[in-house]
């Protein structure tokens, strides 16, 4: 398996623009909330589990596999998406598939303005990973414009 850094510097050389960068950080939340909504159903053992339970974890033990600290936040992060997805799960299906695929489309057309102005397309097309690694990325670049984790912002 690729290295925390690995990952980062592959998606990092598809986002050098400032405005695609900032465009990731509207548009890729979107799209995660977006698809923790649109798999919270079907839901199974009494609404606890779900699609969206079962990608979040996988997504988890991806992330904590990568680096501890930042895969414990990614849970986190992740953990809010789904019970967000399970909240709008709930209520009827024109509000649950219009939000889910509303925001989904919203987070992609954001994302592409983004690689228009980058000049290049989206990470994940040349590979697959680049779907589990932006929102990392995501969370990443904000820590690095917080001013936190000089030491990971270094070596990428």
């Amino acid at each position: 398996m690729k290295s925390l850094v690995d990952h980062l510097s592959q998606y990092a050389a598809y986002h050098r623009d400032p405005r695609n960068i900032a465009s990731h950080f509207i548009g890729i939340p979107l799209i995660v909330v977006a698809v923790a909504v649109l798999l919270s159903r079907p839901q199974w053992v009494g609404g606890w589990v779900s699609p969206a339970v079962l990608l979040a974890l996988a997504s988890a033990w991806f992330y904590l596999r990568l680096e501890v600290r930042l895969g414990v936040l990614m849970t986190v992060l992740l953990g809010l998406c789904v019970w967000a997805g399970q909240v709008l799960a709930q209520q009827n299906t024109l509000v649950w598939l219009s939000s889910g695929i509303g925001m989904f489309v919203v987070g992609w057309a954001i994302q592409f303005v983004g690689h228009h102005y980058e000049g290049r397309k989206p990470a994940f097309v040349d590979d697959v990973t680049g779907l589990i690694v932006g929102p990392l990325f995501v969370v990443v670049e904000l820590a690095f414009l917080l001013g936190m984790r000089r030491d990971l912002n270094e070596q990428f």
